[in-house]
């Protein structure tokens, strides 16, 4: 039997009964809220289990779950240095685990700030864009070698990418008046433009790639949010749901918001989620309008191939490297 898993799946629900002992699967972003959870799942269920953090220290206690549920279940897992803002250091990490030479499984690009006030990572781009978009980007493609034919790279957009497309003609604000929300919307947007290259361009010898809303969680990503601006945000989506009769809106839980993310890596089928844009362990449909449950799914142009391609090449551009 197939299952439907939905909004309230948890990352239990969609993995039970998956054994996933011999694969070994990296997670960016695991310090905190969906990447704790999303390491501590798989490795619940066996996965050599790599993440990749800024601060390890942080990490160290944030994952102490992390590994006793690997250890009881015959999973494993480490850690690396990864700063997404300094491209050097990216680089490194890149560079140590080719050294390192194991092959992985699935890549899930977890990490990520939202909303953040006016900025520049170490390279100079605009902080939301080089954090989200551009430090994945050079570090999943410097590793790219690594993952075995058969497998996935996930990327951990949001629904917020409906708020802009990406902009390659001024990525860094330099001549628009910068507005967190869409800068957001942006990177959110170039996360599944590069799913949808990637998959482009490495589905030849097996390995897929995708991109996800995880769904509204509280989490410490929303730590730039203005006051009452959460608020607000909920009293209009439970007016929508209130006119069409609908229950009000509630937050997933942690692990909810992180099930997608185990399900697009390992439960679903490369073929299903390929190239494709998921939330609710579902493929989405196209839409518009308002971004809330009222009206889910994903931009045409978040989807778009060649919007993607020029992305891609504009993207090597900015960080002067090609792929």
């Amino acid at each position: 039997m197939t299952h439907v898993w939905g909004a309230t799946s948890t990352t239990d629900d969609v993995l039970s009964g998956i054994d996933l002992r011999g694969k070994r699967i990296l997670v960016t972003g695991v310090s905190a809220g969906l990447g704790v959870e999303t390491a501590r799942a798989l490795a619940a269920h066996g996965a050599q289990v790599v993440g990749a953090v800024r601060d390890l220290e942080k990490a160290e206690a944030a994952t102490a779950q992390v590994r006793k549920d690997a250890e009881v279940n015959g999973g494993s897992f480490e850690m690396v240095a990864l700063d997404l803002a300094s491209l050097k250091s990216v680089r490194a990490c890149a560079d140590a685990l080719v050294g390192d030479g194991r092959p992985f499984d699935v890549v899930i690009a977890n990490a990520g700030v939202m909303r953040t006030p006016f900025g520049h990572t170490a390279d100079g781009f605009e902080t939301q864009f080089g954090t989200n978009h551009l430090g994945h980007f050079v570090l999943v493609n410097r590793i790219a070698s690594l993952i075995a034919t058969g497998g996935r790279l996930v990327n951990v957009s949001s629904a917020g990418h409906r708020y802009s497309d990406v902009d390659l003609d001024d990525p860094n604000f330099e001549r628009a008046p910068y507005d967190p929300v869409i800068a957001y919307g942006r990177s959110k947007t170039a996360n599944i433009l590069f799913a949808v290259e990637f998959d482009r361009r490495h589905r030849a010898r097996g390995v897929r790639a995708t991109a996800l809303h995880p769904g509204g969680i509280l989490t410490e990503l929303g730590r730039h949010l203005q006051a009452g601006e959460l608020e607000a945000t909920v009293e209009r989506i439970n007016a929508e749901l209130t006119a069409k009769g609908r229950p009000p809106f509630q937050f997933k839980t942690i692990s909810q918001g992180a099930a997608t993310s185990v399900w697009a890596a390992v439960v679903a089928s490369a073929e299903e989620v390929g190239g494709r844009y998921c939330e609710d362990c579902q493929v989405s449909q196209l839409a518009g309008g308002l971004i809330s449950p009222v009206n889910p799914g994903v931009r045409p142009y978040a989807l778009d191939p060649e919007r993607a391609e020029a992305l891609w090449k504009k993207s090597e551009e900015l960080v002067g490297e090609s792929f």
